[in-house]
C-alpha cells in the first residue's frame, strides 16, 4: 500500500514537471497561448484524475501526450482552431533589425503550420518539437507507424510548399527596387 502511494506521488511530481512541455506542444498544435494553457490544464486535470489507472510509470510521458491529443481533438470538434500566434522573444538579446527579421520568419512559419490539417500538425509537432519517435507518436495518437510517417512527410512537404509560395508571392518575381517604386 505504501509503495503504491509513493509511486503515485512520484508520478504526480513527474506529471507536474511535464506541464511546460504539454503547454508547448499544445501551443504548437493550436497556435494560441490562452487556448494552449487551457488544453494543457485540461490534460493535466484528466491525467491527475486517472493517475491510479496508469499501469506503467515509465509510460507517463506518452500517456500524458495522448491525453493532451484527445483534449485537442475534443476542442477541434467543438470549434475551429484560431490562427493567432504570439511569440516570446527576449528583445534584450538581439539588435532590432535581427529581432524584426526573426519575428517575421517565426510569423511566416507559424502561419504556414496553422494552415496544416490538425492531424498533420499533431504529428509534425510531436516529432519535430517534442522529439518523439515514430513509435511513440503512433502510440500517443493511436495510429499506425506508417500513418505517422506519411503524415509527417506530407506535413513537411506542404510546409515547404507554403513557405515557398509565400516567399514568391512576397517578392512578386520582380527586383527589389522595382517593387519599391
Amino acid at each position: 500500500m505504501f509503495t503504491a502511494w509513493r509511486n503515485e506521488s512520484k508520478n504526480r511530481q513527474r506529471l507536474a514537471a511535464l506541464s511546460p512541455r504539454l503547454r508547448r506542444l499544445a501551443l504548437g498544435w493550436c497556435g494560441e497561448e490562452s487556448l494552449a494553457d487551457d488544453l494543457a490544464q485540461e490534460a493535466l486535470t484528466r491525467a491527475l484524475a486517472r493517475l491510479a489507472s496508469l499501469k506503467d510509470g515509465a509510460a507517463l510521458e506518452g500517456w500524458a501526450f495522448a491525453i493532451l491529443a484527445n483534449c485537442f481533438r475534443d476542442h477541434c470538434r467543438r470549434q475551429r482552431p484560431t490562427d493567432c500566434f504570439d511569440e516570446c522573444i527576449d528583445p534584450a538579446l538581439q539588435p532590432a533589425d535581427e529581432q524584426l527579421l526573426q519575428q517575421q520568419t517565426v510569423d511566416r512559419v507559424r502561419q504556414a503550420v496553422a494552415r496544416l490539417s490538425p492531424a498533420r500538425r499533431e504529428v509534425l509537432m510531436l516529432v519535430d518539437l517534442e522529439a518523439c519517435s515514430y513509435a511513440e507518436v503512433a502510440e500517443i495518437l493511436g495510429i499506425p507507424v506508417g500513418t505517422v510517417m506519411s503524415r509527417l512527410s506530407r506535413a513537411r512537404q506542404q510546409l515547404k510548399q507554403l513557405m515557398a509560395s509565400e516567399t514568391r508571392a512576397k517578392t512578386d518575381g520582380r527586383p527589389f527596387m522595382e517593387r519599391i517604386k
